[in-house]
């Protein structure tokens, strides 16, 4: 059988679950003609290269920090994956490649279970690639959203301004950052971390290490805690389904 190439577009991605992750799944499954690879680029203009050089390519996924920068350099895009801006799945075929996006799906899946009627409000820290497509599920699930960021602007909160009243509001806060991500694993978004009670989810995209500094504080002051492992699973599932769909 001719073997099938999957792989990762990202930068400094050594520690990637995907990898670790679809290699086991091929193995599993008895996909012996299975491969997956990090392409670990500088830049993405160098996708293109890529592209050309791997045969038998039929998907990638795309992390860190080019969710958004890979669009231009695509032939196609999903329509779900133009309205979030942001793109972490690509098919590849002989005419095409195309863009998608399986993170809101991975975020939904993920964060559903913990849900409560009173939980109506979320706080977005970051507003990269990821925190769009968490956008775009909190609004499939119909949670108001408001994005922070280090710079604080007239539609965006600074984390300066996160007060007790804000949080009494907001009862979900999630890191779409990479602060806290090993081998940084110290670091961690800089807000009051006393304002979180046992009416707050706090849930961190970043899966490694297991539980972060983030998600340590928070549950100090009672809040529930989730880490990006179940959301990353769901995203890989649903990429699978792309790459394989007739």
């Amino acid at each position: 059988m001719k073997t099938k190439r999957f792989g990762l577009v990202g930068r400094n991605i050594n520690y990637s679950f995907s990898a670790g992750y679809f290699k086991s799944k091929f193995k599993k499954k008895g996909l012996e003609n299975y491969t997956y690879t990090n392409f670990d680029i500088e830049d993405i203009s160098q996708l293109p290269e890529i592209l050309q050089k791997t045969k038998r390519l039929k998907g990638l996924n795309v992390t860190i920090p080019y969710k958004e920068q890979v669009i231009p350099l695509l032939d196609k895009v999903s329509k779900t994956a133009q309205i979030i801006g942001a793109v972490n799945t690509i098919v590849v075929s002989k005419k095409r490649t195309k863009g998608y996006n399986t993170d809101h799906y991975g975020f939904k899946r993920a964060i559903e279970p913990l849900l409560l009627p009173h939980h109506k409000k979320a706080l977005i820290l970051g507003t990269g690639g990821a925190a769009k497509a968490i956008a775009y599920a909190l609004r499939k699930m119909r949670i108001e959203y408001d994005f922070v960021s280090r710079t604080a602007t007239d539609v965006i909160y600074g984390y300066e301004d996160l007060t007790e009243n804000i949080f009494n509001e907001y009862h979900i806060i999630i890191n779409t950052t990479p602060l806290g991500t090993f081998p940084n694993i110290n670091e961690y978004p800089p807000i009051d971390y006393s304002l979180f009670s046992d009416r707050h989810i706090a849930f961190d995209l970043v899966y490694n290490p297991e539980e972060t500094a983030f998600l340590k504080k928070a549950a100090k002051n009672g809040a529930v805690t989730k880490n990006g492992y179940d959301m990353l699973v769901h995203q890989a599932e649903k990429a699978w389904k792309v790459w394989n769909k007739k």
